[in-house]
Parts: C-alpha cells; structure tokens; sequence
C-alpha cells in the first residue's frame, strides 16, 4: 500500500522537512536577530535528531518499499538510530567551536542534516541506485563542510583534495555497478545475488573489483587511503569530528549491503580482496601513525587501521563476523567522538589543540580531561577494561574460529604496534610539565553541556568494555547473529 511507503520513510521526511524549515529560519532571522537565531537553531537540530531517532525506532513497518528501491529491517534502523544519536553528540561538541570561529551557524547545522539524511538514505538502499544516490548525498553535505571555514587555507584545499579523491571514488563506483547491471539485468540487491549464480563469473568479478575499490575509496582502505590524513587535519576540528565517525556507521551498512547480500555468490573471491586490503590497512594505518606529531593526522592513520580491523570481521563471514564488525564499527564511532571532541573543546578562538605537545600537563590542568582522554586511547590501543579491548577480541575471536589463524597474528602484531603511538599521548598528559597552551585553561572552561556529553561518552567507553552486553544484543539483533 502506498500509505506503507510514506511510513517506511517517515524519518527522512522529517529530518529533511525540518532541515529545510531550520535553513529558512536562519535565512530570514539572523539579520534581525542574529544571536537568538544562531541559538534557536542548535537547540532545533538537537530536537529534530532525537525525533528523527525516536521514529527510527518506532517505525510500524518493515520490508521492502517503493518497488524494491527501500528496505527497512533490523540493521538498517540500528544504523540510523546509532548514527543519529553520533550525530547529536557532534552538534553538541562543535557548538563553541563553531561560535569561535565565526562559521555560519545555520548552514553548518543543516548541512549536517541533510549528511545524515544521505545516511539513512544509504543504509536502507535496497538497490544500486539508492546506494549510489544515497552515497553522494552523504558526501555532497562533507565536502562543503570542510572547506568551509574559509579564511583557512588548509580547509580549503582539504575541501578541494577530498572532492576530488570522492569523484574519483563515486566514478568508479557507478562504473562498477553499471557492469553490474549490464551483467545481471538488475540493479535490486537481492536479484542481483540470485542472478550472479548464471552470470559470467569474469565479468562480474571485473564490475566487482570497481564496487570494491570505491568502496575502499569512501571507506578509507589502503591503498586508497591518501585523502584521509589531509582531510582529518585541514578540515576544522567539528568537522573532522563528523566525517570520523557517523559516515563510518553508514559505511558499514553500505559494505554489508552490497557485499554480504549483492556479491554473496562471490564471497570466495572477495574475501581475499579484502583480505588483502585489511592487511595492508593495519600496517601502513599502525606504522606511519608513529611518525605522526599532530594529533588529527596521528589519528587519521588511526582510523585506516581500525578500518582494516572492521574488515577483518568481514573476512570472517556471516557465521560469526558481520556482528561483530558491527559491534566493532559502533564501539569505533563512540570512541572517536569522544577523542575529536576533546580535541573540538580544547581548541579555543585563534588557537587549534592539535599538536601532540599541546597535551603537555593536562592531567595537572584538568584531571578528568585527561581522564576521559586516557580512557580513549585505552580503547584505541585495545587495553582492557575499555570498549575497544572486546571489540578487537571480539574481532579476532571470529577469525580464529572461521579457520584465519594466521590473519589474527598479523592483527595482533599490528595492534602491539599501534599501542605505542596511544601510550605515547597518555605519557604526555601525565609525566610531561604543562605547555603553555595550558595555562589559563580552567577559567576557560564553561559549556557544561559539553563537558556533561563528555563525560558521558568517556564514561560509555569504559562501561561497554565492563558489560558489553546492551550492544552485543543490539548487533545481534541487527544481523540475527550469535556473537561469542
């Protein structure tokens, strides 16, 4: 019935109708009442998130609408609902930040709607068209963002090199997907996994390849990683903190769709593709972070080696992996919001919090800062209690049990590695005597809305890691796996 239609996608329409009413009320307020409009927009968009995630949840249909073109099941309204929840943390992160520096407000806020429309969009595709089309209203939003702050030429040319390289990724992406169609006939996901079984298995592994690699492209995979390190660091602190973890959650759903559920005819072979990837992801991510002394870019290799780890879940298929490389993607997201946005409200008017001196005596400065901080790269290095220790046991877990032992080694190797550049962050905060970007710190600190999300998102990370059971249930619930 039509009426199911218009229920399936009740979510985007009001995160889109909402989105649009607050660029209007912007457009036409702020000259006239240019604080309050600068407020009554931050706190509408924190609303329309939440109401946007509430009717994820309750939303009273599931299946697959607008002939075929939409689906709604269990893993696309976690995805949304998780994804619009990172989103909400990122509006409340970048507040001050955004207000130091003078970007117009507005645009910023509806900007990031219309990215995280691009997102549920994305996750609910049920076709290469909607993957596509959802994809590129996911970016579109990204690469305004982060050439926005314009009287930073290190934005500008990070907004330009990240246009760019996307392009490049879309192009052959569609490219892919057009074999696709030529080879199957079809562009609905679940005929196309029924169609590759007759289909040329060259030609499909060729379109395969193309998929893979923009994928790999938007994904962040080595070896087309190249934007992400310039991205993370030219791009204003706010938005690093949005293109670093809500598009990963819709990534996810992305991959999963298109691979999981399109290519499972050709797991055999994409599997060692990935495999390949993920490998190489871990050691260049791992290895080149060390080299790193700006923090931004020290975590952008970060981010290519937890990628590569997502990967690996992959790797270890349907049976015991997909869940928990969801749990993995979900734990990865908390954590890095938690990680930009210290950096977001550490950064203050005329100054970025960005070099890894700068973290200098922040234990003596501001203890639970540098708490929160700890904790996060705790979770990133994979060091119990934290989230991040079971997600990459989890992780390995799946991968010595679907029979890749040697794959687990060469993770764990990698992960030794990579704890080092971690640790060294916690040793600058605690041993180290404070920079002077310190001082005069506590009588800057106010927004107690942030400091309470911290807070929150700090604490987050160390409960998952203690009871992980509230999201191993919601990943299992996703993908009706069992995790172990």
């Amino acid at each position: 019935m039509q009426i199911n239609n218009y229920l399936a996608c009740l979510p985007e329409m009001v995160l889109a109708m909402l989105g649009l009413i607050i660029l209007i009320i912007d457009v036409f307020l702020k000259d006239k009442f240019k604080n309050a409009t600068y407020i009554l927009t931050y706190f509408l968009t924190l609303v329309t998130l939440l109401l946007t995630a509430y009717l994820v949840i309750q939303v009273p249909v599931s299946g697959v609408f607008f002939d075929g073109h939409f689906i709604v099941d269990n893993l696309s309204q976690v995805l949304k609902a998780t994804g619009l929840i990172v989103l909400f943390m990122v509006v409340v992160y970048s507040r001050a930040y955004v207000k130091d520096r003078l970007f117009p407000r507005g645009e910023y806020h509806v900007l990031l709607m219309m990215s995280g429309l691009g997102m549920l969009f994305l996750v609910s595709a049920n076709t290469l068209l909607m993957v596509y089309l959802g994809l590129e209203l996911l970016s579109l939003p990204l690469y305004a963002l982060v050439a926005m702050q314009q009287d930073n030429q290190h934005s500008v040319e990070a907004g330009i090199k990240y246009f760019i390289m996307g392009a490049i990724a879309s192009a052959m992406l569609l490219y892919g997907m057009s074999l696709i169609y030529g080879l199957t006939g079809s562009i609905r996901i679940d005929e196309i996994a029924l169609k590759l079984m007759e289909a040329d298995r060259q030609l499909a592994l060729f379109g395969l390849v193309f998929i893979l690699a923009g994928v790999a492209f938007k994904f962040g995979l080595v070896p087309f990683h190249m934007w992400i390190p310039d991205v993370y660091q030219g791009a204003p602190a706010s938005v690093t903190l949005l293109v670093s973890t809500a598009p990963k959650i819709a990534a996810f759903g992305m991959i999963y769709r298109l691979f999981a559920e399109g290519f499972v005819q050709l797991e055999a072979i994409w599997v060692i593709y990935i495999a390949i990837l993920a490998i190489l992801s871990l050691a260049i991510g791992n290895i080149v972070a060390i080299a790193q002394t700006n923090i931004k870019r020290m975590l952008a290799y970060s981010t290519i080696s937890h990628v590569g780890f997502i990967m690996l879940g992959f790797i270890a298929g349907p049976e015991v992996g997909y869940a928990n490389a969801l749990y993995y993607t979900l734990i990865y997201a908390l954590v890095n919001a938690c990680a930009f946005g210290l950096i977001t409200y550490l950064s203050h008017k005329g100054f970025e919090f960005e070099n890894l001196k700068d973290f200098k005596g922040l234990a003596k400065q501001s203890p639970w800062l540098a708490f929160m901080m700890m904790l996060v790269m705790f979770s990133l290095a994979g060091i119990p209690p934290t989230a991040g220790f079971y997600a990459k046991f989890l992780v390995l877990s799946s991968l010595i049990e679907a029979g890749w032992l040697n794959l687990a080694l060469i993770a764990i190797i990698f992960s030794v590695i990579g704890a080092f550049y971690y640790l060294r962050v916690i040793k600058l905060m605690y041993f180290d005597e404070p920079s002077e970007v310190l001082f005069g710190l506590k009588p800057r600190m106010g927004a107690l809305e942030t400091r309470t999300m911290l807070s929150i998102n700090g604490l987050a990370i160390l409960l998952f890691g203690i009871l992980p059971g509230p999201i191993l249930a919601i990943c299992g619930y996703a993908l009706g796996e069992v995790i172990f």
